[in-house]
């Protein structure tokens, strides 16, 4: 007999129990996405349970079947389903416990695992959840806190991401807010727990509960509802308002009109309780005449939707501009700002010229958060709270303003953008297309006569990111003191002053200032003409560039308030997101630290020795050893830092130096700190036709112009193999046209799956963050073979601890012949398990 009940995570771990996943069970597999989703979650419910202290959140269901070896004092049961939401939530609460014990009281680690982790006096049961033998090691690691915890594997980083988030999250001015987390994960997170009898066919269970049909949407529910609602009118109100409305939306869009609507009654609205809000409100409604008028106030709502999605056929030119370039941004969680807005004009409490106004303060809003390297930090909260919150008493634009000038909302006051645009790193913050943006519209603000087409434009570095011998010699000039070439270029190469807008990227590319400077003077650019009136172009050039967009953009897109302040600040939370999903068995420097957050290497070093961070240790001078400066702000600690990274898999040399292999770049911080990636967009060329392609000849000629002849030679000869084997190419659209080398295409039941990407300017990029997701490299032992194999490879040596991330080796590597043979082989291996799984 079945038995289900709703019960909480307190509820399911409390007690002796013991949870068994099954070995059949696939391994752990959730990604960010995934954890992502639930975190929100989780963040939101802690703040509303402040209000509502009975709050829950269902995130599912739990079927669970008595283990056949029931033990006579400890409860212990299979997990037939759900064993990722709680092996997931398991690993939270390893990481909820570690933050707490570390900031808060040490108690709090005994605590934990006594209530909800183990069976502390059941030796033979003492882990609550027993993962799959596979996932088993990593999950103990992060059980027992050993050096290990948050290694590279699947388990690992879910420990990494929860405590990167929770570090994030930590505000030192609210010392309740990480156990309002810790309350709602164990108290607040509603589950179904499905309990089968000894005799019931727990896979017939599982099977009805994951049995999916054709779903009704939430528009379709609320339309049935409505219709449900008029009896006698809903043939004349379908033919007149439902049905031109179906015709003006798409049924996505029908949908999101529904969710925007109770947005603006209610910003923490989820889009999936559409329904379930909509309904609620509408059951207040008795009569057929005022559900007739809210299918009325729909339809008007509607085509105001319909304007903000289709901006050219809004007829007043600078709304209809403003919409546009808001439109282009691509952000939803400003539609409902815009629907208020039109909104409000339809009713005649504003006009076109103050809604557009108030477009601007939004865009400028946008533009100066990127440029300080705050793109993403809590503006969905922010911009879905805009109508509910803004003022009443004032226009609508300026109460736009205010709303967003007060409080930590990151719009980016003058002084705080003009230190930002000389040291953040651009580049590498927010999505490709929103910086592109930056720079178009930036261009636009010259008001050339001719302006240039931006479909072909792409940004390009004016310094490369990969110097030559000339380039080298140019930056050392400006050296100082006992700074570094590769600090002093990583603080520059991302920058805003060092990008421009051309569509020759792959003719300039790495060529020296003197080349560039003479293609650039031909662009119609006038973001170009600048760089090549200069004689040089170092450090002074590039700051002094820095200066002059600072001021063009101050001017273009107003700030905050006078009230809001005019302080500058370092985003050092950033760098501690960035440190704490560092994995075990890596390091990295202080310069890397300080590119990555726009600051200085000494800044970064002062700014560890006197706040507390996560993994300090593992930060380190550039040649790979310990700061001479560093010590434990634990009074308590006095163990040596390179022995716990020796301890935690990082190799040293006999003069104390740390593998640079094993060292994470201010690239791959970006990634770890949940910074957006570069655009994956990209065109699939049929196999054995690659001269036919336009892309083709692209990638072909940048490959020439770039390497050299073996190299180029050698790359070729890979990519004829692989397609000889039955894989096929696709080329990335952007400037600089890069190779995916694909061994199954998105049409396949499995989905696409790739090994690696390669790029003329000189990189082979093993794709393991992409493999982690697709099967069946999705078991980590598959991705770690395939890293062994790699490191065979002359002149290949891929960190462990990179098995999360998209480490690289160079082209130059394909030169010798025997690497080249025994990489096409190791190709062919994984091509193999790609296509034919297991076998």
């Amino acid at each position: 007999m079945v038995a289900a009940h709703e019960t909480t995570l307190r509820e399911l771990l409390e007690g002796a129990k013991q949870y068994r996943v099954p070995l059949y069970q696939r391994t752990y597999s959730w990604t960010d996405s995934q954890f992502r989703r639930l975190w929100e979650d989780i963040r939101k419910l802690a703040e509303e349970r402040i209000e509502s202290p009975n709050l829950t959140h269902f995130i599912g269901s739990l079927v669970l079947a008595p283990s056949p070896t029931l033990g006579p004092s400890v409860s212990e049961f299979l997990v037939v389903d759900g064993q990722q939401r709680l092996t997931t939530l398991s690993i939270l609460l390893c990481a909820i416990r570690d933050h707490r014990a570390k900031h808060e009281d040490p108690d709090h680690r005994d605590r934990i695992d006594q209530e909800y982790l183990i069976n502390k006096y059941k030796p033979a049961h003492r882990l609550k959840l027993v993962p799959t033998q596979a996932d088993r090691a990593a999950y103990e690691a992060c059980l027992e806190a050993t050096p290990q915890a948050g290694g590279s594997d699947q388990v690992g980083a879910a420990y990494r991401f929860f405590a990167a988030q929770l570090v994030a999250v930590d505000d030192p001015d609210d010392p309740m807010d990480i156990e309002r987390i810790e309350d709602a994960v164990i108290s607040g997170m509603a589950l179904v727990s499905v309990v089968a009898g000894a005799s019931d066919n727990v896979y017939r269970i599982f099977e009805s509960l994951n049995n999916t049909g054709l779903k009704l949407t939430q528009a379709d529910l609320l339309r049935n509802y409505l219709f449900m609602r008029l009896p006698s009118r809903g043939d004349a109100v379908y033919d007149s308002l439902w049905f031109p409305l179906q015709k003006q939306l798409d049924a996505g869009e029908l949908e999101q009109l529904f969710w925007l609507d109770m947005v603006q009654r209610n910003p923490e609205v989820k889009q999936t309780d559409t329904y379930v809000g909509q309904q609620a409100r509408l059951n207040g409604l008795h009569t057929e005449a005022e559900i007739e008028a809210e299918v009325r106030r729909f339809c008007r709502l509607g085509a105001l939707l319909r304007i903000i999605l289709h901006p050219e056929e809004e007829q007043d030119p600078e709304v209809r501009r403003r919409l546009a370039r808001l439109n282009a941004w691509d952000t939803t969680t400003v539609l409902p700002l815009l629907l208020h807005l039109l909104d409000r004009r339809k009713e005649g409490t504003a006009t076109s010229e103050q809604i557009a106004s108030a477009m601007l303060y939004v865009e400028s809003y946008f533009i100066r958060r990127l440029l300080i390297g705050r793109a993403t930090a809590s503006i969905n909260r922010v911009l879905l709270r805009i109508v509910t919150d803004m003022r009443k008493d004032l226009p609508v634009d300026e109460a736009v303003r205010a709303y967003l000038s007060v409080g930590r909302k990151y719009y980016a006051a003058d002084a705080s953008l003009r230190e930002a645009v000389r040291s953040i790193p651009f580049y590498l913050n927010g999505r490709a297309t929103q910086r592109k943006l930056v720079l178009q519209w930036l261009e636009e603000s010259y008001g050339s006569k001719e302006p240039v087409t931006p479909v072909s434009l792409t940004i390009e570095h004016v310094m490369p990111q990969s110097p030559t011998a000339e380039w080298r010699q140019m930056l050392s000039e400006d050296l100082q003191g006992e700074e570094s070439f590769a600090e002093v270029h990583e603080a520059l190469v991302h920058t805003l002053g060092n990008l421009t807008l051309t569509g020759y990227n792959a003719e300039l590319s790495n060529s020296s200032f003197l080349v560039k400077r003479a293609q650039l003077g031909k662009s119609g650019i006038a973001l170009s003409q600048e760089i090549a009136s200069q004689k040089r172009w170092g450090r002074p050039e590039i700051h002094a560039r820095a200066d002059g967009l600072a001021e063009r953009i101050i001017a273009t897109w107003p700030g905050p308030t006078v009230e809001a302040g005019n302080k500058s600040e370092v985003p050092w939370d950033v760098m501690n997101t960035a440190l704490a999903a560092l994995p075990a068995g890596s390091w990295t420097a202080y310069g890397d630290l300080a590119a990555l957050i726009g600051s200085h290497p000494v800044s970064v070093g002062g700014r560890l020795a006197n706040y507390l961070a996560p993994n300090a240790h593992r930060v380190l001078q550039a040649e790979g050893v310990v700061s001479p400066n560093f010590h434990w702000l634990d009074p308590s600690r006095s163990d040596d830092p390179q022995a716990l990274l020796r301890e935690e898999g990082v190799e040293f040399d006999k003069y104390g130096r740390a593998s640079q292999a094993q060292r994470i770049g201010v690239e791959e911080l970006a990634q770890l700190a949940g910074m957006p990636q570069q655009d994956g967009s990209t065109q699939l060329l049929r196999p054995r036709s690659r001269h036919d392609s336009l892309l083709d000849d692209r990638f072909l000629e940048q490959l020439r112009d770039l390497q050299e002849a073996q190299v180029g030679l050698g790359t070729v000869a890979v990519l004829e193999a692989w397609v000889g084997m039955g894989g096929m190419l696709l080329y990335g659209s952007g400037g600089e046209t890069s190779c995916f080398l694909m061994a199954r295409g998105k049409d396949h039941e499995l989905g696409n799956i790739w090994p690696a990407t390669i790029y003329p300017s000189g990189k082979f990029e093993v794709v393991f963050q992409h493999l982690s997701t697709r099967p069946p490299f999705d078991d980590i032992a598959l991705r770690k073979q395939f890293r062994q194999r790699l490191n065979e490879l002359e002149g290949v040596n891929i960190a462990a601890a990179k098995l999360a991330l998209r480490p690289c080796f160079a082209l130059d590597v394909l030169i010798n012949v025997k690497a080249r043979e025994a990489l096409i082989e190791h190709l062919r291996w994984f091509y193999g398990q790609a296509v034919q799984p297991g076998v």
